[in-house]
């Protein structure tokens, strides 16, 4: 006859490292968790597209890879790398590029991804006169502040003549920022990262007690085209240099970071190739090149991979 009283003991035991294995185990919460991705095809002009994954390296498209939302903000009308973050509400915040020359980004909410808020014209660059363009918008939601520091990349005609090219139209960009709590009132645009080189498309990633700013290298001579990071003690920076590249022999742009498993894995767009690519690492310092393990829709371009719950994820009702 079984002791009750035993069985009991027993089960009180085991009921702590049941609850530790569940909530340490990275492989079931992978199966808890969607990996989605949203990109642009072309050159922007269709909108909004989104991919799935389930593992993190292998993504596909939703919705047949047709467009989810059209873009109406700006006077060109583009919708060219796209990013999605999710506040602490669970509400989806999205800034993108909207034009190749306007001095404003594009920004939107949605709290489901399937209905849009209006789509707004942030005028983030509107104030400067030599402003050339407003490019590779990015939306970073810093939880002590509660506030979002939306960031890009402006060339502004004149400034930093020690890095000035005549290559490809004479670009030369530095990164810009401002800060919101309600995507109403925004504070002043700031200089936000000035590397000493020519830098385009940052992302933010918040690790332990540092923030990693993922940045391209747009030098043009000699041709560097590469992924760097920087980091800061704050999310505003100051950042400190930006290390040595972490991708390879290839030019990359476009850098969208996320958690797989025991890995961080950084994806991006190998523009000149026609593809994505990526690199991993276990601790933010050696880096290994995984873009013959990944897989994303054709023609995908410049985005951000960011998780959903998979229930969330089960009720969108996009077509896998």
């Amino acid at each position: 006859m079984v002791d009750e009283r035993s069985v009991l003991k027993w089960l009180l035991m085991l009921g702590p490292l049941v609850a530790f294995l569940g909530c340490s185990s990275t492989a079931y919460q992978a199966k808890e968790e969607v990996y989605l991705f949203s990109y642009f095809t072309g050159n922007g002009e269709d909108g909004l597209h989104l991919a799935y994954s389930l593992d993190g390296y292998q993504f596909k498209q939703l919705e047949q890879g047709v467009s989810v939302l059209t873009p109406t903000a700006g006077s060109d009308k583009l919708m060219r790398d796209p990013c999605i973050i999710r506040d602490k509400n669970g509400r989806f915040h999205m800034v993108w590029t909207v034009s190749w020359n306007e001095k404003g980004l594009g920004y939107a909410y949605s709290d489901d991804l399937v209905n849009w808020s209006e789509q707004e014209y942030l005028p983030v660059m509107e104030h400067e006169p030599a402003a050339r363009n407003t490019w590779a918008p990015e939306v970073f939601y810093d939880k002590e502040e509660d506030r979002f520091i939306i960031y890009w990349s402006s060339t502004i005609r004149g400034l930093y003549p020690e890095t000035q090219s005549q290559e490809e139209d004479g670009y030369n960009h530095r990164q810009y920022y401002v800060t919101t709590k309600d995507f109403k009132e925004f504070s002043d645009t700031k200089l936000f990262y000035e590397p000493g080189f020519n830098v385009i498309d940052g992302t933010i990633q918040k690790i332990g007690d540092e923030y990693l700013l993922f940045v391209k290298d747009e030098t043009r001579e000699p041709p560097r085209k590469n992924i760097r990071i920087a980091r800061a003690q704050k999310p505003e920076g100051p950042y400190a240099a930006a290390g040595s590249p972490i991708t390879g022999n290839y030019w990359a742009e476009g850098p969208t970071v996320s958690k797989v498993g025991d890995y961080w894995v950084v994806y991006f767009d190998k523009y000149i190739e026609k593809k994505m690519g990526a690199v991993m690492s276990s601790d933010l310092q050696n880096w290994t090149d995984i873009s013959d393990r990944i897989s994303f829709p054709r023609d995908s371009r410049h985005g951000t991979v960011f998780k959903v719950e998979k229930l969330f994820f089960d009720n969108l009702p996009f077509e896998r």
